[in-house]
C-alpha cells in the first residue's frame, strides 16, 4: 500500500512520455530510404511503374514506419492497373495516419477506377469535411469520380461475358 501512490505516479509519467514520443510522428525518412523514394518517384514519372515499385519496396524495407511510402506504392499499383492492391496500400497509410488527405483521395480514385463509385463518393465527402471542396485532393477525387472506371477495366469486364459464352 505504501508504494501504490508512487507506482501510480510513475505509471502516469511513463504513459504521458510514451504518448508524446509516438504522437510526434516523423517528418523525414531514413536518408537511404529518401534516396530510394526519389528514385522511385522519378521512375513513376517516367512511366516505369515496376522499377518504381521495386524502389518503393526497398525504401519500405529500410524505413517501415514512414507512411508516404505506402502512398507511393499505391500510386505505382494504380499505374499498373492493380486498383485492389492500391486500395490496400492506401488503407495501410490511413491506418497509420487517419487524416492523410492524399491517402483518402487516392483510395477514392482507386475505388472509382474499380467501379465502386458510391464508396468513392464517401471518400469525397470525408475529404470535403476535412479540407473543404476546394482543396487539391478533393478536386482530384471529384475529377476521378467524374471520369468513372478506367476504360481498360470496362473493356475487360465487357469481354468476360463474351468469352464465357463461347
Amino acid at each position: 500500500m505504501r508504494f501504490a501512490p508512487a507506482a501510480a505516479a510513475l505509471a502516469l509519467c511513463l504513459a504521458i512520455s510514451a504518448s508524446v514520443t509516438t504522437a510526434g510522428g516523423r517528418a523525414a525518412p531514413d536518408p537511404r530510404a529518401a534516396a530510394l523514394l526519389a528514385e522511385g518517384r522519378a521512375a513513376l514519372a517516367a512511366g516505369d511503374a515496376e522499377a518504381a515499385t521495386d524502389a518503393f519496396e526497398a525504401a519500405l524495407a529500410l524505413d517501415p514506419g514512414f507512411t508516404p511510402i505506402f502512398i507511393d506504392l499505391a500510386e505505382a499499383a494504380r499505374q499498373q492497373g492493380l486498383q485492389g492492391k492500391a486500395i490496400r496500400y492506401y488503407r495501410e497509410a490511413l491506418a497509420r495516419e487517419p487524416g492523410n488527405l492524399a491517402a483518402i483521395s487516392g483510395e477514392g480514385a482507386a475505388l472509382a477506377e474499380k467501379g465502386a463509385v458510391e464508396k468513392a463518393k464517401r471518400n469525397l465527402a470525408t475529404l470535403q469535411s476535412l479540407c473543404g471542396a476546394d482543396c487539391p485532393e478533393a478536386r482530384a477525387l471529384q475529377s476521378s469520380i467524374a471520369r468513372g472506371g478506367a476504360p481498360r477495366l470496362a473493356a475487360e469486364s465487357s469481354a468476360e461475358p463474351a468469352s464465357a459464352a463461347n
